[in-house]
């Protein structure tokens, strides 16, 4: 099975993906199933099973939700997780039957407040991020003998299966292979001018054209 362990929908506040749309993409490019893990909620995960009904094709509900050590993701979920502290996400996730992704360690994260045993997954391919970051997390997930798993982190359609991961079955959930291709500077600036849209931020439009404009001159000057 291929799955796409990272996707948003319109319940984040960074994305307008519809689920309906995203079965569609997703099936298109190959998939075989796919992790939608909008962030602090489950909304999305559940609206998309909803309507997924393929049965050759599989929907996971997750939710990436925001601590103060960095964000955690839990899969196979079937209840909103109410804590932000680290430890009782993670304790919330595990009391539901699901499993623990420790998202791009190094982007956003204060890995001394984290208890890397307690995560399941190690989030070691992230198409939004730069081939050192996830080399990184990958020799972490090495480090704690964890199973490294890829996703797109899509926010948009068109980076929906940028990472896929291949795993033997369901039952076993044992990945064995990665993919990654990465995401452009464009398409992450896009999902900031999103949130700045939902949000009505000027502060975060204004911060996503200034990492954007440097780097393009950053580029043009290389």
């Amino acid at each position: 099975m291929i799955i796409d362990f990272h996707t948003h929908t319109y319940h984040s506040y960074d994305s307008i993906m519809k689920p309906e749309k995203i079965l569609r993409v997703a099936k298109k490019k190959g998939l075989n199933g796919i992790v939608i893990c909008d962030h602090n909620t489950i909304r999305g995960g559940i609206e998309t099973q909803k309507l997924n009904s393929d049965k050759d094709f599989i929907v996971i509900v997750g939710a990436e939700i925001a601590t103060k050590a960095g964000d955690i993701s839990g899969i196979f979920l079937k209840e909103e997780i109410i804590s932000r502290d680290v430890d009782g996400v993670i304790r919330e996730i595990k009391q539901q039957g699901g499993k623990v992704i420790l998202n791009h360690p190094y982007k956003g994260h204060d890995l001394s407040k984290i208890d890397v045993s307690q995560v399941d997954f190690i989030e070691g391919y992230n198409a939004r991020l730069s081939a050192e970051e996830n080399e990184k997390a990958v020799q972490l997930a090495k480090k704690y003998n964890k199973p490294v798993i890829a996703g797109s982190d899509s926010h948009l359609y068109r980076e929906i299966a940028n990472c896929k991961t291949y795993i033997d079955n369901i039952d076993a959930f044992i990945p064995f292979k990665t993919e990654c291709s990465y995401s452009t500077r464009l398409n992450i600036t896009i999902s900031q001018y999103i949130k700045a849209w939902k949000l009505k931020s000027l502060k975060v439009l204004f911060s996503a054209t200034i990492v954007h404009v440097k780097h393009f001159l950053k580029r043009s000057r290389g």
